[in-house]
């Protein structure tokens, strides 16, 4: 799948979610029906991923992406093209 296939699959996803829901939900319930779609529509994601953080040269273990934020960096960088 080409990179612009796949954003707007998982684009097309979010506001299949968005349409069903609305707003206004907590993000856990959107990552959760986000996971169904993209399960759905058979694409591979990690969930709660964890990333290097570091505050003050502290190595924190605490920094997480989840998928819906990832969505949502990912549209903003479209949105800016």
């Amino acid at each position: 799948m080409k990179d612009s296939d796949l954003t707007h699959a998982v684009i097309g996803a979010a506001i299949e979610i968005h349409r069903n829901l609305g707003p206004g939900l907590l993000e856990a319930v959107y990552e959760e029906c986000l996971a169904r779609e993209l399960t759905l529509s058979d694409i591979s994601f990690e969930r709660q991923k964890p990333i290097p953080l570091v505050y003050k040269d502290l190595k924190l273990e605490c920094g997480i992406v989840s998928i819906f934020s990832w969505l949502v960096v990912l549209s903003s960088r479209l949105s800016r093209d």
